[in-house]
Parts: structure tokens; sequence; C-alpha cells
């Protein structure tokens, strides 16, 4: 039972905004350890990174920050929400 395979269908837009999210979350920021702690669940965010990597031409794209731009931007517009926050800066508790 453990090697049925699931299906996930995902948007364009979708696939390209989580692609960012997980090349940012693995490979950028190595912080991947203090996002998901159970490193069983590596297996699946490898797997799911390695299939959009293979999938999306438009990581590729000398014009790739501008369609994650605009992928963005319409995903949050499908989500009632105008534009992206910027997030709240770090409070030291000193």
């Amino acid at each position: 039972m453990g090697e049925e395979r699931v299906v996930i269908k995902l948007t364009r837009d979708q696939a390209l905004v989580l692609s960012d999210w997980l090349y940012e979350a693995m490979f950028t920021s190595d912080d991947l350890s203090s996002i998901v702690r159970d490193r069983s669940v590596w297996s699946a965010i490898y797997a799911i990174s390695g299939t959009l990597d293979t999938t999306l031409s438009e990581i590729f794209m000398p014009d790739y920050s501008e369609r994650l731009a605009a992928a963005k931007q319409r995903l949050l517009e499908a989500l009632g929400g105008e534009e992206e926050e910027a997030p709240a800066p770090a409070v030291s508790e000193d």
C-alpha cells in the first residue's frame, strides 16, 4: 500500500510559485529542517520539488522573475487579495 501513487494537480501558476518556495526553503535559506522537523516528510518534498523542476520550463527562462511575480499576483487575486504584503519586521526581545 505504501507504494501506491497519488496524483496532485496544480495550475501552472501554483506549480511555479510552489517550486520557487521549495527552492528557497531547500537550497537558498537552508531552512528546511526548521520548517519541516519530521525528516520523513522530506522524501515527499524532494519528490515534489524534483517533479516541478523537470516540468516547469519557466524556471530556465530569462524572464523568470517577471513570470513568477505575475503568477503570484494572479494567485493572490484568485484568493481575493490584491497584493502580497511585506513580512513584518522581526522584533528583538533583548
